[in-house]
This record gives C-alpha cells, structure tokens and sequence, in this order.
C-alpha cells in the first residue's frame, strides 16, 4: 500500500474580478427569496474524498481521478492532494494546454484494486458589481489566450448554425456585454433541462441546433452559451466541477453536501472588456425551473427571477471547479478523447468503463467543510 505526500496542484493564471455585494431584489406581492452571492461572506474550506473500488480484474487495469485545478485567487485556491492505493504506480498527469490535473493509477491482473484521494481547497463567492463600471482596472487577454477561448472544440463548433443562431440571437446588440446578456436570456428562455439525460449531458451543441432540440443538462445548456459566445469572437469557457455543500439561500436545487458522488455541475465564464472574466450560469436557471418545490415554476416565479438576475453575475460557492478542459486525452489510454473531465475514468483490459455508472464501475465521492 503506498500513501503520498500532500503535493501543491498545477495552477492556472488568475484574473481577480472586482466585486461588491449585490443589492437585494424586492418583491411587490410576496417576500421574494435571497440568492446574493457575497464574497464578503469570507472563505470557506473542503475536502473532497473520492474512492474507486474495481472487481479483480484478469487484466490490467487504469484509473483516472481529477483533481482540483484551477487556481483564481480571489475566488478559489487549491490546496493540495493526497492519495493511497494499491497499484503498482499512481502519479499525477496534467495537459499543460488547458491546466487539467489528474491522478492517474495503474494495476496489473488480480488483487481488489482501489484509489482513495483526498482533494482540499478553498473558495468565497464571487459578485461583479455592474454600477462601478471602469473603476477597477482589469487585466488584458494576450492575442493567445483570446485565440485560446475563441477557438471551436469537436462539440463546440463556431462555424454554420452556431454562428448563424448567435448572429440572430445578438441581432441589434451593441458591444460585448450587451451581446453577452442576450445570450444569457435566450439559454434562459427557450432551452429546457431534460430530467433523461445522462449525467450532465455532453455538449453536442451543433446536434442540439440542428434538430432543434434545445434541452439537456449543465453541460449541454451552458455549453451552448459558451459555443454561441466564442462564434461571435467573445472569449468564453466551461468550467467543470462538482457541488459540495447545500446552498446557503435555501434553494434546494442549487446545492448538495455529504455523498457527492451524482452532483457535478458544469459552470461557464464569458471575457468582457470592462469587467474580465464574468461568471454565468443559464443552465441553473432552468435548473431551478424544473426541480425547485414544488416543481416546474413558471418563468415568471419569483424564485426564478431572482437566481436569473444574480447567475449573469455570480456564483455562489458551494462548488469546486476541477477544470477547463475540452477535448480531454486520458494519459496512457488508447481510447478516444473525452467531451471534458468531471467524473472518474477507468479502463480494464484497453476498455472504457462507464463513468456514469458508478455502481457497475465503483466510485464513491463525499464532501465536508473543514472547520464549519
């Protein structure tokens, strides 16, 4: 059995957003609920556990964990890994394109094989305040980096009727946040999230334009932004990770603590000139839409108009954001490249197990906060 040592994670570049509270929504008729994302609220610290259990396998076997990689100082900052196993060599692999870390473990034919790693790291909210625009003096993309986030992915194309579809979707706007924003209310207001879809779907968002079938989960909806965004020239990215704890605003579809194991959620992030990167997220609204009691809330619900305002905006914490990867090649694997990294991967023998069955291919992961 061979334990590690805490390792510090690899790190991307940060970009610190100024920020502020928002100020509260009132309500005419009823108390309209809070979701204002604070980052005066402070740091909040966690610790992720995620362990992997395959059968005794007649062939050799691999697993992949990812680990938390991103590193945006005024909003998250890991703080290191450990891990214990029995195989025969466990190490931690990154793509150095896009910054996605992982441990990687492999095994030879026989034994119980098994992967336990523990991730910790810290986050506050995050709320760009739109009155004091031009106050805070924002950092400039290189020509690379914008190159780097405009560019289309094997699910995020930019050409043909994605562009088509952001072109009349923007029609009129002036400017990239106003484009921006129309984005956002067209996710909001003419995709659905579909309860079938399999994990959080995968992104195929030619697919979803061509038959016109805007619904699917986090990954496919919030995808969808981004694609459109990147197709009119406006630097955005998805940001995958997983909830951790319970929502402090007593929306029960935006949070979840204790077992982990089904609630990763993708996030997006738009580059506007005045502001740096903004956090988005229409998936959530639809979310909210769909599941929060009693269920299927009219558009016009005060729950949803309020979440609608805040998620152009900010994010609440109670998530951990792994990466930014697209287009994800598993180190040592022969097999095809992933969509992106959220769940664990494994292979027996050269074969892809199923990472959306985590009781065929066995992964637990739970949350605590460290000091709550």
């Amino acid at each position: 059995m061979e334990r590690r040592k805490f390792i510090k994670t690899a790190t991307l570049a940060g970009v610190a957003l100024g920020s502020a509270p928002w100020a509260a929504v009132r309500a005419a008729a009823t108390p309209t609920p809070q979701f204002t994302p604070d980052p005066a609220l402070g740091w909040r610290t966690f610790e992720i556990l995620t362990r992997v259990d395959l059968p005794a396998p007649a062939e050799a076997a691999r697993v992949w964990v990812p680990l938390p990689s991103v590193r945006e100082d005024d909003w998250i900052q890991p703080l290191g890994n450990l891990w214990e196993t029995n195989a025969e060599a466990a190490h931690l692999v990154g793509d150095p394109r896009s910054g996605t870390t992982m441990v990687v473990a492999n095994w030879v034919a026989g034994g119980r094989p098994y992967l336990e790693v523990a991730s910790r790291f810290r986050v506050r909210d995050r709320a760009v305040d739109f009155r004091h625009r031009g106050q805070t003096a924002q950092p400039r993309l290189t020509a690379a980096e914008r190159a780097w986030w405009t560019a289309p992915t094997e699910m995020l194309p930019t050409d043909g009727i994605v562009l088509d579809t952001a072109r009349d979707v923007t029609r009129g706007a002036r400017g990239d946040e106003a484009k921006a924003r129309a984005l956002y209310a067209f996710i909001v207001d003419h995709t659905a999230r579909n309860p079938q879809t399999r994990g959080c779907g995968v992104g195929d968002i030619r697919g979803m334009l061509e038959a016109g079938n805007l619904s699917g989960k986090c990954a496919d909806l919030n995808a969808l932004y981004v694609g459109l965004a990147r197709s009119l020239g406006i630097p955005a990215r998805d940001v995958y990770g997983l909830r951790v704890a319970d929502s402090r605003f007593g929306y029960k579809s935006l949070g979840k603590s204790g077992v982990v194991t089904k609630a990763q959620h993708c996030r997006a992030e738009v580059w506007l000139e005045a502001w740096g990167w903004v956090p988005v997220d229409p998936a959530d609204v639809r979310k909210v839409i769909l599941e929060e009691p009693p269920g299927n809330l009219d558009r016009r619900d005060a729950k949803v108009q309020v979440v609608a305002e805040r998620l152009f905006g900010s994010w609440e914490m109670n998530w951990l954001a792994y990466n930014f990867g697209h287009d994800v090649m598993l180190p040592g694997s022969a097999g095809a490249a992933l969509p992106f990294l959220m769940y664990p991967q494994g292979e027996i023998g050269g074969r892809r197990l199923d990472s959306l069955d985590p009781d065929g291919f066995r992964y637990t992961i739970t949350s605590r906060e460290i000091g709550a």
